[in-house]
């Protein structure tokens, strides 16, 4: 059986790489011998993985491949990111779509509002 650390380790590298070459499956499917083969994990099994481990882990029921997606753009721009560079990481043809998976809950200060000149 493929453990979790087992599964970690020969997946990070991959996910480090996807800027570089991202014809290769992020998840992929355990083929004979419980060997992971190259084919990509359906959206189905992805899905019920995810559900799984959160359940383990004790998270919501709502979590899915989405939190994620916001949670890495959320963190990225309480980070100093930018909207664009964030969009451009979630290649989104759009900066709306990418400000959807922001979680960030910005406080309106002082310094803003003085940024309005008339």
């Amino acid at each position: 059986m493929v453990t979790d650390s087992l599964f970690i380790r020969q997946q990070v590298p991959k996910a480090a790489a996807i800027g570089r070459d991202n014809k290769e499956p992020l998840f992929r499917s355990i083929g004979k011998g419980e060997r992971l083969s190259e084919k990509a994990m359906s959206r189905f099994d992805v899905f019920h993985m995810i559900k799984r481990r959160a359940k383990a882990a004790g998270l919501p029921y709502s979590t899915c491949c989405h939190t994620f997606r916001a949670t890495g753009i959320t963190t990225y721009l309480e980070n100093g990111g930018t909207l664009e560079h964030a969009q451009t990481i979630a290649n989104h043809e759009s900066p709306r779509t990418t400000k959807l998976y922001d979680r960030t809950r910005e406080e309106l200060t002082t310094e803003e509002i003085g940024r309005i000149r008339i």
